[in-house]
């Protein structure tokens, strides 16, 4: 109440009582975000990163209200560089933020070790890129993923390797990281129920760039297809010297760390059209084509460049995220948590669910080549 001293001509000072009108106190409701904008794979991250940022501002554009009172969305971003210490230091930030949510990280090898930091603090977690079966296996109530996982993508790899690219005589080559590795495993087990068989296994580091030597040893297997388990900053390299030691015309396949057209930027022209093929662990089916491509013509004019891969689904999983806030009334993560688990949320990437692992349920798997330097739909399947 605010008191204001009124006076009168000839009269005593009046008290008058005035109710003040203070506008409501707006709650913030911070959203976390971890991917690698540093480092090798930096334009996979600030893809990521430029998701969840439109996402937010289209929650303050919307002028949101959780259980009845307005609220503004802050994204607070921070950097892992694709390495798993920095990965954990950087969710115990987060934590020591108060975020209401997080949304990340970008890779297997950085989402797995955050998650038990998140789980610990109960703050739910949504990763829009990490494949590793491994990350929602450890019974974590508050992991989720919104796309498919390693099962899903390498064994569909696996089959396409052999019935799409008539690869019969497989090498096999990893980068030893918690991706790499898993999605290696899942190729082959698929490549075999399709008849491949391998013919040469072979490692590698995700910060290599020399693989004479394994690719001497891939050449001598004389393989029809090599499958790479790994990045795109790994992978542009390899293809480049497998076409100095006579390799130029041998398919190449891989999962979505592969799956941009940096790829052909790194391979300095030793990609021929049609070599190559990867998956993408999301897509949307014709139906979802016109929300998609709006998505793709509002990120380039908001940020200047073309979609990577992963920005719609972090989009969605904030959106996600703040549907479920919205329909428990609340912003804390254990009032919002149970109804995020069993809702679902309509996003331009598919229907938003999730199975009792905390996976996305029904999960496409959409498989690409490249062309021109540019990659190129195949098909979306499940």
């Amino acid at each position: 109440m605010t008191v204001r001293h009124i006076v009168l001509t000839g009269a005593a000072t009046l008290l008058v009582p005035l109710l003040a009108t203070a506008a409501a106190p707006v709650e913030v409701v911070k959203i976390g975000h971890v991917a690698a904008t540093s480092g090798a794979v930096a334009y996979f991250g600030k893809d990521n990163e430029n998701g969840a940022r439109m996402a937010v501002e289209l929650l303050n554009a919307r002028k949101t209200q959780i259980g009845g009172k307005p609220v503004r969305f802050e994204l607070v971003a921070e950097d892992d560089a694709g390495d798993p210490k920095q990965a954990t230091a950087a969710a115990q930030k987060l934590v020591d933020a108060k975020v209401n949510a997080v949304i990340g990280h970008q890779t297997s090898g950085t989402t797995i070790p955050a998650s038990k930091i998140y789980f610990d603090s109960g703050i739910p977690q949504i990763s829009p890129s990490a494949t590793s079966p491994q990350y929602t296996a450890q019974g974590f109530n508050t992991a989720f993923r919104v796309v498919s996982n390693d099962k899903q993508l390498g064994r569909a790899l696996g089959r396409y390797a052999v019935t799409g690219m008539q690869g019969k005589r497989v090498a096999v080559i990893d980068d030893r990281t918690a991706f790499g590795q898993g999605v290696a495993v899942e190729f082959v087990k698929g490549l075999k129920e399709a008849g491949g068989t391998v013919v040469a296994k072979e490692f590698t580091t995700d910060k290599a760039v020399e693989f004479s030597a394994i690719l001497t040893s891939v050449r001598a297997a004389k393989p029809d297809v090599v499958f790479f388990g790994g990045m795109s900053s790994v992978a542009g390299p390899m293809l480049h010297q497998m076409k100095a030691l006579g390799l130029g015309q041998v398919k190449f396949i891989g999962g979505d760390g592969i799956c941009s057209d940096e790829l052909v930027k790194l391979a300095q022209g030793a990609v021929a059209d049609g070599q190559v093929v990867c998956a993408e662990a999301g897509g949307v089916a014709t139906s979802g084509k016109p929300a998609m491509d709006q998505f793709r013509v509002d990120y380039k004019k908001r940020f200047g460049i073309e979609v990577q891969i992963y920005s719609p689904y972090t989009y969605d999983a904030v959106l996600a995220v703040a549907d479920a806030m919205v329909k428990a009334g609340s912003a804390r993560p254990a009032v919002y948590r149970p109804v995020l688990a069993k809702n679902a949320y309509k996003g331009i990437t598919g229907t938003i669910a999730f199975d009792k692992l905390g996976d996305i349920r029904d999960g496409t798997l959409t498989l690409y080549t490249f062309k021109g330097g540019k990659r190129t739909l195949v098909a979306v399947t499940k």
